[in-house]
């Protein structure tokens, strides 16, 4: 087995690497907030949540609130297991490299 085998290609981008770290220790973050934290622009962090959804690894909530519209993210539990296992991977070649 490669020393690479469980590095999960959809966290490649700093920003969906980002996304998902943000999302880990958070119980959600809405997209201004992400967008703040990342440095991302609209079209950056929509295209990248979008490919998140996408695999389903992370779950979007739209809602109201007032009269302004709010697109909030969590990670779902797939999404949760497969970064999990690729920073254990990032983890274990650092460690090989010691």
């Amino acid at each position: 087995m490669s020393i690479i085998t469980n590095i999960n290609k959809l966290f490649d981008h700093r920003i969906r690497l980002g996304i998902m770290s943000i999302l880990m220790v958070n119980e959600y973050a809405d997209f201004n907030m992400l967008k703040e934290l990342l440095g991302a622009t609209d079209g950056n962090l929509a295209s990248h949540t979008k490919a998140l959804e996408k695999a389903e690894y992370i779950k979007v909530e739209k809602q109201f609130i007032g009269r302004k519209p709010n697109t909030r993210y969590s990670t779902t539990k797939l999404g949760r297991a497969a970064f999990k296992k690729h920073i254990e991977a990032l983890e274990s070649i650092i460690n090989k490299q010691k």
